[in-house]
């Protein structure tokens, strides 16, 4: 494991109803995944996927961007590189039908690490609707 980072996140908008390009021009960042419900997507390998988007989601991951095992780093990096205390931000995705969430990679082999998740980071995403989510492996 000693190559691999213990710990990443990444800002989805997701919803039935989400149009990638909205968001993409909304945030003014690229997105790492762009899936528009009932149409193709390219998945992680680059390819056309064979079925299609269960799902709208627009996603930006902090992994390549951010190197450390903590999470507060990667947390901080999208926040700000996203711009998610922005005003209005949560009226807009109640308008266009989306939910916001942080998804968190947690690797916790020992069992004896505790993910970081500032108080601010938590209220920020509880002002906005949305949710923080660790998915942890051991």
């Amino acid at each position: 494991m000693a190559d691999q980072q213990l710990a990443h996140a990444t800002f989805h908008v997701m919803g039935d109803s989400v149009v990638p390009a909205f968001w993409t021009d909304y945030f003014g960042v690229h997105p790492d995944t762009a899936i528009a419900k009932g149409e193709p997507f390219i998945t992680p390998s680059g390819r056309i996927s064979r079925t299609l988007g269960r799902v709208g989601l627009w996603a930006v991951a902090s992994k390549k961007l951010v190197h450390s095992n903590a999470l507060e780093p990667h947390l901080r990096f999208l926040a700000k590189r996203l711009d998610l205390t922005r005003p209005g931000l949560r009226e807009t995705l109640e308008r266009e039908g989306a939910k916001a969430r942080f998804w968190c990679y947690w690797y916790n082999e020992t069992g004896e690490r505790v993910p970081d998740v500032p108080d601010d980071i938590r209220a920020m995403m509880e002002s906005l609707g949305g949710t923080i989510e660790i998915d942890e492996y051991k």
